[in-house]
């Protein structure tokens, strides 16, 4: 039966987490077995790999009973959104790196998560994961032979058990008041941002989204969904139902905090870092204004910049002559979705050294990452004032 969302219904998800995963991630904790489990699980990255036998019975008990997409999906329409992607794939992954990254942030308790863990906060590595996830979605078919997509979710499905652990027993964390870390509804209001907030945001930047596409690239996250573990029945089965959900969770969390505006200034200030000279230095900021919602952009004291303002409505003009041109020659098309993907790839390859990215099941709260389990010193953070918190508008 599928749940109507109500605040209610929310408050009530906010005290359960995945005990599916949230009990193979006690059994290492208690057995001390993270760091052997890790070493097994970097070489496990390919749909078509058997499950390693070499694994405690919990883990690939795990593994096994999470290895392929739920009953009810349809590879069908798996396979539309792939040609969605072939189009699209690339403003796609620019709307997650700018835009679905921010909205993140604007999601004032899991943006605490974040702050205590300082695994997932520097934003080199968030970005990277996020370009892996998307070009691993992209495949063909992204949960059957031939992909490396399934490995990916059940690792970040784990990884989210083990930073809900790790958050609980830290002492640092009020229950009470925030409920359980990386709860149901945060798992949801995840999936929504991932789907609900980039076709908006891709509308943002003048791309075209069919009515059709758009529901064919929520129906792959509804399934993503489902294998990171949230439950079924609290699932919006169409897009018209996330986009009304997506709008109380919002309303329910969506707000300025100390941890956002860092998290935010960090991204920007990566993206800076990235980008050549000091002439681009207001790019970044420009484009994430573009692609989320003044309010949000607001709250999360994310800066003008007037003339890459200008540039970027410039270039959406240029965009909408591109896609005309897409649509009106085959060559067009194959040269212009070549491009997008090989920038996409090129973007992977920039923040991970040409190397997988590594998703190890973290031991600590706060961690160095690093990419196949070669760790790196993280960058340090700068503290800010607790702002006014932001109300969205009425």
């Amino acid at each position: 039966m599928h749940m109507r969302h109500t605040s209610q219904t929310l408050d009530a998800l906010r005290r359960e987490g995945d005990p599916m995963a949230d009990t193979v991630i006690a059994d290492l904790v208690s057995s001390g077995k993270t760091d052997q489990v890790n070493q097994v699980l970097r070489e496990f990255h390919d749909n078509d790999q058997p499950i390693p036998e070499n694994l405690p019975p919990s883990v690939r008990a795990f593994l096994l009973a999470t290895d392929a997409p739920p009953e009810w999906a349809d590879t069908s329409r798996i396979a539309d959104a792939h040609d969605f992607f072939l189009d699209d794939g690339m403003h796609v992954a620019s709307v997650l790196c700018y835009g679905a990254m921010v909205s993140c942030y604007a999601a004032v308790v899991p943006s605490r998560v974040l702050a205590l863990t300082h695994r997932l906060d520097r934003p080199h590595r968030r970005l990277a994961e996020t370009c892996q996830f998307v070009m691993n979605m992209m495949a063909p078919d992204p949960f059957g032979s031939g992909g490396d997509f399934v490995p990916t979710i059940q690792k970040t499905r784990l990884i989210h058990a083990a930073v809900r652990h790790l958050v609980r027993s830290s002492g640092q964390w009020d229950e009470a008041r925030d409920g359980v870390p990386i709860c149901q509804e945060d798992l949801l209001g995840a999936m929504l941002i991932f789907s609900v907030h980039v076709l908006d945001g891709m509308a943002r930047l003048g791309v075209t989204v069919t009515a059709q596409e758009a529901e064919d690239y929520y129906y792959v996250w509804r399934v993503t969904g489902a294998m990171l573990g949230v439950r079924a029945d609290i699932m919006p089965r169409s897009l018209a139902e996330a986009r009304e959900v997506n709008a109380l969770v919002v309303e329910r969390h969506f707000g300025a905090s100390p941890e956002g505006i860092e998290l935010t200034r960090g991204l920007l200030d990566f993206y800076r870092e990235m980008t050549p000279g000091r002439a681009f230095d207001g790019v970044a900021a420009a484009l994430v204004r573009r692609v989320v919602e003044p309010w949000v952009a607001d709250a999360l004291r994310v800066p003008r910049a007037r003339f890459w303002t200008r540039m970027i409505a410039v270039g959406n003009r240029l965009l909408r002559g591109l896609e005309r041109a897409e649509d009106s020659s085959a060559t067009a098309r194959t040269v212009l979705d070549g491009a997008a993907r090989l920038l996409l790839m090129g973007g992977v390859r920039t923040l991970t050294g040409g190397r997988r990215v590594g998703l190890d099941i973290p031991s600590r709260l706060r961690d160095s990452w690093g990419v196949d389990g070669e760790h790196v010193p993280r960058p340090g953070g700068c503290p800010l004032a607790e702002p006014p918190r932001a109300a969205p508008p009425s």
